[in-house]
């Protein structure tokens, strides 16, 4: 059977080989797929829907509802919210932390299985229709009675991570730890199809991905990363690079894992920003998991983010991801001083020490 005939079925299946442990894993990854499969219906239909019209709901002063991480909160996010937790809803899950909640949802007790999730991501981005999506961790909950305590683990120790996006195909990246495998939901059968197969992140690209608007907030290392890389043929690059901000991280993180490239989303001087902005359980672990099982790399601009140990369920960690030379290379500018010193002649346009080694 080719790659593109098989279903997400065949593949959990084939990947379960029939073994018990397996099986309640693979039984999560569908709970969850099938409630992509319906957000995605959702989703398309949410400008027509009043009760899911990209408005926000006001608490009960009139001011605009914020969920538990800081963000707007959307009818749509609570929505996805309830949705995933129905579908997860008797499966060998012991809590679910989730964007929208500030605790975890307690799921069933003894759960060999918690979850870590962003039901929308980018919900904001609905009203210029552009995508948005579901992402994804899956944790054992090493037999705790403390399901915070079991969500707060390292993200090297994930079992299964993901992402949905919603764009003009719904796609599912899915990884079990060997691999990370591309599905894109056929709308006539509304079944999820594999379609690439253990991909490997491009190592060579000239795109990179970062929010210029906030240039003036960033520290010392990123700047002058951007700047080299701005300046094109005409710097210590030798080369010219393109620029793309999409504003969302899903599509940011499904572009780089099929055309290769940097994502950057640095800490910066703004308040609320001195530990970078992406959430560490639910966004940066999985697609830091994702990213490493396709050959990339993925830091916090220096350390591995899957090294980190959560401190909070919803804390905000920088984010750089893409192919390894890179990641590599930004973190270089981040921790040897002479890359900081770029007023002096050594550091200019053509300096000794700016110069292009690997990517």
């Amino acid at each position: 059977m080719r790659a593109d005939q098989l279903s997400l079925t065949s593949a959990l299946d084939r990947w379960s080989d029939n073994a018990a442990d397996k099986r309640a894993l693979v039984a999560v990854v569908h709970a969850i797929a099938e409630a992509g499969i319906r957000l995605s219906g959702a989703v398309a239909v949410a400008p027509l829907e009043a009760a899911l019209a990209n408005l926000s709901p006001t608490s009960r002063d009139g001011e605009a509802s914020i969920n538990a991480s800081g963000d707007e909160q959307k009818p749509l996010d609570l929505y996805a919210e309830k949705m995933v937790v129905d579908a997860l809803a008797g499966l060998d899950i012991a809590a679910i932390c989730s964007e929208e909640s500030a605790e975890p949802i307690l799921m069933t007790p003894g759960g060999s299985f918690v979850v870590a999730i962003d039901p929308v991501d980018g919900s904001s981005n609905i009203d210029v229709n552009a995508p948005i999506g579901t992402i994804f961790s899956v944790l054992p909950s090493l037999d705790s009675a403390d399901p915070t305590a079991a969500l707060l683990q390292p993200g090297r120790h994930q079992l299964a991570a993901g992402m949905i996006i919603y764009g003009a195909a719904t796609i599912m990246v899915l990884t079990l730890g060997s691999g990370t495998d591309v599905f894109v939901l056929d709308p006539r059968t509304r079944y999820f199809r594999l379609v690439r197969h253990h991909i490997e992140l491009p190592a060579d690209s000239r795109e990179y991905a970062i929010n210029a608007a906030n240039a003036r907030h960033w520290g010392p290392g990123i700047s002058e990363y951007i700047t080299d890389l701005v300046s094109g043929e005409h710097g210590p690059r030798e080369r010219s690079f393109n620029m793309r901000w999409l504003a969302s991280l899903v599509a940011e993180a499904y572009r780089i894992l099929t055309r290769g490239g940097i994502f950057l989303y640095p800490a910066d001087s703004r308040p609320g920003y001195a530990d970078g902005r992406i959430r560490l359980l639910y966004e940066a672990n999985p697609i830091s998991f994702l990213i490493e099982q396709a050959g990339g790399m993925a830091t916090d601009g220096v350390d591995p983010i899957l090294d980190l140990i959560p401190q909070q369920l919803h804390q905000q960690v920088p984010f750089v991801f893409g192919s390894q030379a890179k990641v590599e290379r930004v973190k270089r500018y981040l921790v040897d001083p002479e890359l900081h010193q770029a007023e002096s002649p050594l550091f200019s346009s053509r300096g000794l020490f700016r110069t292009r080694r690997g990517e």
